[in-house]
């Protein structure tokens, strides 16, 4: 599995989707995340917004649902443009019929752990999916400290995808910059969202590339890759 790298437009200029996506064309996905301040604590943008930024880039969109209700609205924004969308475990009354509702209508279907949430009671659910997010800060907020403690699960994680043989996209999300995203690579990750450290820097572009640079190197020497 190729490394990858998902700018995460919560850190872009919302006044300016468009041109921000336009400024990350070297990447692989937008991450767009959806919050409706209940799932957790901040109102971000929906379905309309969506819309609008599926127009407006030829880059595919990684809709990262924290909301309630995700199997009432999940389908919504595959219909929106959407070609990933991840729901959270917490929140989904039925996980594996949303999965494969995500995946029937064409997009690729993911499920999302906070970071208190283990992921072995979920192992049986991993060959319904297309990727598994594992949040390595509290969701709701970009520009949160790493969560070093989240590396454990990364790694188990990993063991778990292997043990079954799947071809499963495994994303970290929350504080990954030039100082963390070598340590999730070695961990097991092969999906990166970067916000503050792509959109915070001068060249955003040059930042996508050198955050796949680095993770390509710690993935290459890494022993789960190896292994696999």
């Amino acid at each position: 599995m190729a490394v990858q790298i998902n700018p995460s437009m919560l850190s872009a200029d919302f006044a300016r989707l468009a041109d921000e996506a336009k400024a990350v064309e070297g990447a692989d996905w937008l991450h767009v995340d959806v919050m409706d301040n209940h799932f957790v604590p901040n109102l971000t943008l929906g379905v309309p917004v969506v819309e609008s930024l599926a127009r407006a880039t030829d880059t595919p969109l990684d809709c990262h649902l924290m909301i309630e209700a995700p199997d009432r609205w999940a389908p919504q924004y595959v219909e929106a443009g959407a070609s990933s969308v991840t729901f959270h475990i917490e929140a989904a009354a039925a996980p594996v019929r949303l999965a494969r509702e995500i995946r029937a209508k064409g997009a690729r279907a993911s499920m999302a752990l906070k970071p208190a949430t283990p992921i072995e009671p979920y192992e049986d659910l991993l060959p319904e999916l297309d990727m598994l997010l594992i949040m390595t800060v509290e969701p709701g907020f970009g520009g949160q400290a790493f969560l070093d403690i989240m590396l454990p699960k990364i790694r188990r994680t990993r063991e778990l995808i292997s043990k079954h043989g799947l071809e499963l996209w495994l994303q970290v999300d929350g504080g990954v910059s030039a100082s963390t995203i070598e340590r999730c690579a070695d961990a097991g990750a092969d999906v990166f969202v970067a916000g503050s450290a792509v959109f915070g820097a001068s060249d955003p572009a040059e930042a996508v590339r050198a955050l796949r640079t680095q993770a390509e190197g710690a993935s290459a020497n890494a022993s789960w890759a190896c292994d696999h």
